[in-house]
């Protein structure tokens, strides 16, 4: 099940996440995410909306893998910044919402 919650920074939901054992940097290696999707579920959803800037816009995963190892991949919201994991990603994240 994917929880979504709402921080007032990126920086907030991280160190929140690395409280709750979400400590690998799935950004490193994306490549496995975009390659084995079926490895990892996204349990923990944060999307930071910027002030002033679309640019600020950030959405945070909470991600483990079926090895147990827990993790975040923090990926830009923008249409810009969309690249194969971050696709990868939202369709884990959408394919959980249909779960509950």
């Amino acid at each position: 099940m994917t929880k979504m919650y709402h921080y007032t920074s990126v920086a907030k939901a991280l160190d929140q996440l690395n409280e709750k054992g979400f400590t690998y940097d799935f950004n490193l290696h994306e490549e496995d995410i975009v390659k084995n999707p079926s490895k990892y579920e996204i349990v923990h959803v944060y999307r930071y909306e910027g002030d002033s800037n679309p640019d600020d816009e950030a959405v945070v995963y909470g991600i483990k893998s079926t090895s147990g190892k827990k993790g975040v991949y923090v990926a830009g919201f923008a249409a810009n910044s969309v690249n194969e994991a971050t696709e990868v990603l939202i369709q884990l994240s959408i394919k959980g919402r249909n779960k509950s």
